[in-house]
């Protein structure tokens, strides 16, 4: 007899913004470059804008030949500065829980250097079933797909392109620098206020699964 048995259901979360308040981390991280350099850095500008790759904000402050070593001395000083600075946001481990709770799987896909983000979740006692880093806006279909994640929850409006582009539920927390407005407008399924409502979602999701 053939197996019926529907697939257990992915869901991806992204990480800056969505599971982390990485703001006071990359602040210190991005103060500590300026010393370093030499270079001035508006570290409160550049944390109003957190979720595209690193090297779209270090353009802002150094030259474009500079910008690929910059990334990785800010990588490599990332652990010290940042790490311990950043706490988990409001519901983020009980998002995860309620994933694992419905039988399904969880993984984190992120712009962010993934043995950064790796260390970001270890710190905090989050365990996803995967991590998957460097992906930004439609590039991280290419997780989601690989993962054959149904659902990716994120903060952005390119969180919101990687779901739509991957075929993907999108579900957006407005919790990062983006207006749950602009989030509908990028074309997110659903929009919540942050990830305290997501179980709630969640119970309500799997019947429509069924």
């Amino acid at each position: 007899m053939a197996d019926t048995t529907s697939p257990a259901l992915t869901v991806g979360f992204d990480l800056d913004m969505t599971l982390i308040d990485s703001r006071p981390g990359i602040r210190a991280c991005y103060r500590a470059l300026s010393e370093r350099t030499d270079v001035y850095i508006d570290a409160d500008l550049a944390v109003t804008r957190l979720g595209p790759p690193l090297a779209e904000e270090l353009i802002n402050w150094f030259p474009a030949e500079e910008v690929p070593a910059m990334a990785d001395v800010y990588r490599a000083m990332y652990p010290a500065y940042a790490v311990e600075a950043t706490p988990a946001l409001p519901g983020a481990r009980e998002a995860v829980d309620a994933v694992r709770e419905a039988g399904g799987r969880a993984i984190v896909v992120t712009a962010k250097y993934e043995p950064n983000a790796k260390l970001h979740l270890a710190h905090l006692g989050i365990e996803p079933d995967a991590v998957i880093g460097d992906l930004w806006a439609e590039q991280k279909a290419e997780a989601l797909r690989e993962h054959e994640a149904g659902v990716y929850v994120g903060d952005h409006v390119g969180d919101v392109r990687g779901a739509r582009t991957a075929g993907a539920l999108s579900v957006a927390v407005a919790t990062g620098p983006c207006s749950p407005e602009e989030l509908r407008a990028a074309g997110a399924d659903v929009v919540l206020g942050d990830l305290t409502e997501f179980p709630r979602w969640m119970a309500d999701y799997r019947p429509a699964r069924a």
